[in-house]
């Protein structure tokens, strides 16, 4: 029984160390580079920055998240049928190379498009709707829109026609991998929802 039990001990302190190393894993930029470009780069751009208002900016994203979203449409956890289509040929080492080389990548620029609702947009961006119980985007998306590395995405800078379509999905539960943002967009107007999309559009 002893030598079992140290021999249980020992393959979980192999599982433990493989894990780490993997972990640990260091990912392959150049690796990344030639995998986007033979699977991301039509609707995405060459250097990450999608010139097609539907497909979102993926340049200069925190590669947890773009990790993240990528395991999840390969597990049917988001849904996007070309997406899906996309993730599954691909291995985990991919969607690391991949994302980091992205996260390498200089977002360009957006642009708000309406100097009237732009205003709604900052109010909610900055303040919230305290009375709706709609929380400010700053919080989690920090003022400019940068994010939190592995926990929030970077948005500034986004299509506002892609940031509108998300938040319509979040609100309608199309889209359903985060509890959080399907909470707040329940709450929102299409006009809400058009206004923040215009001014994070705009962020710097």
């Amino acid at each position: 029984m002893k030598l079992h039990a140290s021999l249980l001990v020992a393959a979980a302190a192999a599982a433990l160390s493989l894990s780490a190393n993997a972990q640990s894993a260091k990912p392959d930029l150049a690796k990344g580079a030639a995998s986007y470009g033979a699977v991301c780069v039509a609707c995405h751009a060459a250097d990450g920055n999608s010139t097609t208002p539907a497909n979102p900016k993926l340049a200069q994203q925190h590669p947890e998240y773009l990790v993240k979203q990528l395991q999840e449409y390969k597990s049917g956890k988001r849904k996007n049928a070309i997406m899906q289509g996309m993730a599954a040929s691909l291995s985990d080492d991919d969607m690391r190379n991949i994302a980091y080389w992205l996260a390498s990548q200089k977002a360009k620029e957006g642009f708000a498009s309406d100097a009237e609702l732009v205003k709604l947009g900052e109010r909610i961006y900055r303040g919230g709707l305290a009375d709706r119980g709609i929380a400010a985007c700053a919080g989690c998306h920090s003022p400019n829109g940068a994010g939190i590395p592995s926990q929030f995405p970077h948005i500034a800078g986004q299509h506002a026609e892609y940031t509108d379509t998300q938040l319509r999905h979040f609100r309608d539960g199309t889209r359903a991998n985060n509890a959080q943002m399907m909470g707040i967009a329940a709450k929102m107007t299409d006009r809400e929802i058009k206004a923040v999309s215009d001014y994070i559009a705009g962020l710097r």
